[in-house]
């Protein structure tokens, strides 16, 4: 079953609809402004990710709800940022590469792991969310589900070395404004 749409919060909604527009590529569908529950007000916003998913964005304006929360997923939470993510499909490796080449050129840096199943690269939006690209390189095996159903039922599992990683810095200048 495919999934309509996730939804997180958002401080800065003017940067989060940049970031899913521009630099995502995503197209902004959907917009609704309501009141809240408890008497303040929200704009909901949609973004199809390119396939008929979308993801949405709460930008809260409610007295209720306060200031003090954060948007990050993990860290807000405090765990590291890595584990909760949003992890969008890839369908290819040209299409893995031009996406990173695409937050490289706007600025974002890019942290590349090949995982042997899956190549992905990595990035962080504005919330503090960590956002992935992934591109499936090897398809799943009954093997791999043998295994996959071994390692849940291990209590204590041996462990995998960790794949290495390459970090890519963007070109600062992709984030200087134009001298006019």
């Amino acid at each position: 079953m495919a999934v309509h749409h996730l939804a997180f919060a958002t401080r800065d909604l003017a940067a989060t609809d940049a970031f899913y527009r521009e630099v995502m590529g995503f197209e902004l569908v959907k917009a609704v402004a309501a009141p809240t529950p408890d008497g303040g007000w929200a704009k909901h916003v949609f973004y199809d990710t390119g396939d008929g998913s979308l993801i949405a964005f709460w930008d809260l304006h409610d007295p209720a709800i306060g200031d003090t929360w954060s948007p990050a997923i993990s860290t807000g939470l405090g765990l590291p940022a890595w584990v909760n993510h949003l992890a969008f499909d890839a369908p290819s490796l040209a299409d893995l590469d031009a996406r990173k080449r695409r937050w490289l050129e706007t600025g974002h840096d890019v942290m590349e792991v090949d995982h042997g199943f899956c190549r992905s690269v990595y990035t962080n939006d504005p919330n503090g969310i960590l956002v992935e690209f992934c591109s499936t390189t090897a398809p799943f095996t009954a093997d791999d589900a043998d295994v996959a159903a071994r390692v849940l039922a291990e209590p204590a599992p041996a462990l995998e070395a960790p794949p290495p990683a390459s970090f890519h810095r963007a070109d600062r200048l992709a984030e200087r404004p134009a001298s006019g």
